[in-house]
């Protein structure tokens, strides 16, 4: 077993991180570029927020494979393969001819994005001691924000002298670059012992965590809040690059460095809450998501940036408290509680655009942002009913599932 601070540590974490750049970098190339497909195709913002959301759906329909395969087949085989069709997308998108083959090939790179995200946590609990594992998991994670802002301002800046193609084609260029690290130091997995495969025994895992309320409520928080979240990014992008702001795109892209108040929230937000109620900590991460989204109504720069400075802080810190609220109430088969959580956190993000659209269409930015509000107050209520919940069983009791009432949907 890996232990902490060792040069294998230092290989295999540093290895997984920059795989956790790659994959984040490519899921979110596109988000900048959003006004430039429509300009480019004629294509509303809805249909050109499909690049994204199209993406997160068939990647969260992913995640139900990757993980029971790789208990079978193993662990380092499937993330450089779906790493490297991955890249492969990405290059094959700076020559699409139309938006349909864009679509399609969004799509498709969806289905391999999964593949390092269900995977690597796992491999991590196979091959190193449990201390390294979690000094492990905090520079991973890392890894996922800091791909996500780095993909976003390489492509908007690529995009604003060389055009959308020119972003597709150096993000694939510089994966290819990474991948080949990747594969260099990331060690050999000797902790895999193959399992084999029991799909109706993993179904019947996710079938009885769905049914716990403790369980459900918590996922469903965490979808509604990226729903939210991640799609509010996308559509300021119309916003931003029309009058009065006429935004290009690498100003777009630098847009995205307001991830990192996030990014800081979440290292702190677990000594913040201490021994505290999660799911009123919840409640707490939602209502400032709320706050900032109010706050870009404001038709001033400045104002905008600091609401979504403020968004991040939010959504990052029920992210972070609904994520391990999931791990740690979930009785038995955890990696299948966590599977239904990102199932239910990337299914968001997919019915965001179609969910938003209309808003959109309707009133433009403050049309998005009642929509947002509207379904951030369901979310709120459902973290008022976590809280219930959480009075009533405490940790470790067994919680009988009901029956959900209508407002839960």
């Amino acid at each position: 077993m890996i232990t902490t601070r060792t040069p294998a540590f230092w290989r295999a974490t540093l290895a997984l991180s920059l795989g956790s750049m790659l994959t984040f970098a490519n899921l979110y190339t596109p988000q900048p570029l959003l006004p430039l497909f429509g300009a480019t195709w004629g294509v509303s913002a809805t249909d050109a927020s499909l690049t994204v959301s199209l993406t997160t759906l068939t990647l969260s329909l992913s995640l139900l494979i990757y993980g029971p395969l790789s208990d079978a087949i193993g662990r380092r085989g499937i993330m450089l393969v779906t790493m490297s069709l991955t890249t492969l997308c990405t290059l094959a998108m700076a020559f699409a001819p139309d938006f349909a083959t864009l679509l399609t090939l969004r799509a498709v790179q969806g289905l391999f994005i999964g593949g390092l995200l269900a995977v690597a946590l796992a491999y991590l609990g196979d091959e190193f001691e449990h201390e390294a594992m979690l000094l492990a998991i905090g520079i991973y994670i890392s890894g996922n924000s800091l791909g996500g802002i780095l993909g976003r301002l390489i492509s908007g800046a690529t995009a604003s002298v060389w055009g959308w193609e020119a972003s597709f084609l150096l993000t694939g260029v510089l994966s290819l670059a990474v991948l080949a690290v990747f594969a260099w130091m990331l060690p050999p997995s000797r902790g895999f012992r193959p399992k084999p495969l029991h799909p109706a025994a993993m179904l019947h895992d996710l079938g009885r965590h769905a049914r716990n309320p403790l369980i459900l409520f918590a996922c469903l928080i965490g979808g509604l809040n990226f729903l939210v979240f991640i799609n509010l990014y996308s559509y300021i992008t119309f916003l931003l690059s029309a009058p009065p702001y006429h935004l290009s795109s690498f100003w777009l892209g630098l847009l995205f460095l307001t991830y990192l108040s996030g990014t800081l929230t979440a290292g702190i937000s677990g000594r913040i809450v201490g021994r505290g109620s999660q799911p009123l900590a919840m409640a707490a991460g939602v209502l400032i998501l709320m706050l900032g989204t109010l706050l870009t109504l404001i038709p001033r720069l400045e104002a905008i940036v600091a609401g979504m400075l403020i968004n991040a802080i939010g959504f990052f810190f029920t992210h972070t408290q609904a994520a391990g609220w999931v791990s740690r109430r979930a009785d038995g088969a955890r990696a299948s509680a966590s599977s239904l959580y990102l199932m239910c956190y990337y299914g968001g993000a997919s019915i965001g655009s179609f969910y938003l659209g209309p808003f959109w269409h309707w009133h433009g930015w403050p049309g998005v942002v009642t929509g947002a509000i509207l379904m951030l107050s369901v979310a709120l209520a459902f973290a008022l009913r976590l809280r219930v919940y959480e009075r009533r069983a405490p940790v470790g009791a067994p919680v009988m599932a009901e029956a959900p009432e209508p407002s839960a949907g």
